[in-house]
């Protein structure tokens, strides 16, 4: 047997990469399953298969229909967050989602991007927080090794490639400083999920 560039492969590297391919599809089959189930009208029900499948959710958190998800277990999101519709939500490196945080519809978080300069294009995996009581605003993408601070505000349809500091508001691409948030003691709560949402 041969590799997709040629080379020769033993027995002990045939039967690895057939572990590995295997383990691949149930990977995702695994995220085919929790792409229907985020088109399941009920909190309670998607909370419930969402932390079957290993995301930690905190208590009084949400998350909208339509949610995607990446490698769930390493997905962990505090309590009494927001997540808004058709948000995409990446495990494959550690993803922290503060408490009180609110996710605004359709927002990509990325943490693993290829490496243009690779050979083989390789992965490169970055780790990603949300700070407590942020606001990331509708289809705002956030890559890669960012750090959002707490408070922060990142404005709607933002790409956001460096980390945030507290109570900074920043927008544009990629995402600059426009502001300073006024609050700096925050101890809010979100209002309560819509129903069928």
């Amino acid at each position: 047997m041969k590799d997709r560039t040629g080379k020769s492969l033993t027995p002990e590297q045939v039967l690895r990469k057939t572990f590995f391919r295997a383990f691949t599809i149930y990977t995702e089959f695994t995220s085919f399953l929790l792409r229907l189930t985020g088109y399941v009208p009920s909190h309670l029900f998607r909370r419930f298969i969402y932390r079957l499948a290993g995301i930690k959710i905190g208590r009084g958190s949400t998350v909208h229909m339509g949610a995607n998800f990446f490698k769930p277990s390493g997905v962990r999101i505090g309590q009494g967050v927001i997540v808004g519709d058709h948000c995409f939500l990446d495990g494959r490196a550690p993803l922290k989602i503060g408490d009180h945080a609110d996710i605004a519809s359709e927002v990509l978080i990325y943490n693993a991007e290829h490496d243009i300069n690779d050979p083989h294009f390789r992965p490169h995996l970055e780790s990603v927080e949300i700070g407590e009581y942020s606001f990331i605003g509708p289809r705002a993408i956030i890559l890669p090794g960012v750090k959002i601070g707490r408070g922060a505000i990142v404005a709607a349809g933002a790409v956001v490639t460096r980390s945030v500091p507290d109570f900074t508001i920043v927008g544009g691409i990629p995402a600059r400083k426009i502001g300073e948030r006024q609050l700096k003691n925050p101890t809010y709560r979100l209002g309560r999920p819509m129903l069928f949402q």
